[in-house]
């Protein structure tokens, strides 16, 4: 019977008549002389006669010390950074498309008044937001106050995200909407949720600022800007990268 003989190497003390043994990479349960005795480590020459191994004697004098790696350990998980930057606008002000730009206030209006046209009311975050460029908005809030004007009760306004980081010589440029502040005339909300998405598009540098619009022009609503408030319209970022 045809037989094969190698080197193996014990995995564990001889138990009975048999030993495991690392055998070409593979632990294999192998039968032992039977006046041989085999620690963990040992080095054997087995023989392989049908479908068993069979372990004959011991090679060298001792089992070999084993051989320390000296792996370097695995790279700490990269630290994740958190923060909050707090952004007031550089401007805001409201727009009419008959009149253009209003110069006798800095208030930020939505709606029409009688016939003086309807308001795109508009707060221009200029550049600082872009400070963030590659960090991930976590989310986002505005400081709002509402001022007299219109009916005393709470009102709904209309948000809308704007492209312009500064005001225009025309009309602004308005995309995504949401429901916005509802608030009474002196009421006043410190942290209204501003979409994180919104948010993220002013960091990127896709969008520029916020605004209140009504297409219809209703309800008319007249937040403060500013000159009225100097939190007005302040703009809260909470990010991480």
């Amino acid at each position: 019977m045809a037989s094969t003989q190698l080197l193996a190497t014990a995995t564990a003390a001889k138990s009975g008549s048999t030993v495991t043994a690392t055998v070409n990479g593979t632990v294999t349960t192998v039968q032992v002389a039977r006046d041989l005795t085999v620690a963990s480590g040992d080095v054997l020459v087995v023989l392989k006669i049908g479908t068993e191994w069979f372990a004959v004697a011991r090679a060298y004098a001792a089992a070999p010390t084993p051989v320390e790696t000296n792996d370097p350990p695995p790279p700490p998980k990269p630290s994740v950074q958190t923060g909050r930057l707090v952004v007031a606008p550089v401007e805001t002000r409201s727009y009419r498309g008959t009149y253009g730009w209003r110069t006798d206030n800095a208030d930020v209006y939505q709606g029409q008044y009688g016939g003086w046209g309807n308001h795109y009311g508009c707060a221009f975050y200029g550049r600082k937001p872009r400070s963030l460029d590659g960090a991930t908005v976590t989310s986002a809030s505005i400081r709002v106050r509402r001022l007299s004007g219109g009916t005393y009760a709470a009102q709904t306004t209309t948000l809308r995200l704007m492209t312009n980081s500064t005001r225009p010589g025309g009309a602004p440029t308005l995309t995504s909407s949401t429901t916005g502040p509802r608030l009474a005339v002196n009421a006043q909300n410190d942290s209204f949720t501003v979409p994180t998405s919104w948010a993220q598009a002013i960091v990127d540098g896709g969008a520029g600022g916020l605004a209140i619009y009504d297409a219809g022009g209703s309800p008319y609503v007249r937040l403060a800007g500013r000159g009225s408030w100097s939190a007005a319209w302040t703009l809260t970022i909470n990010w991480q990268r």
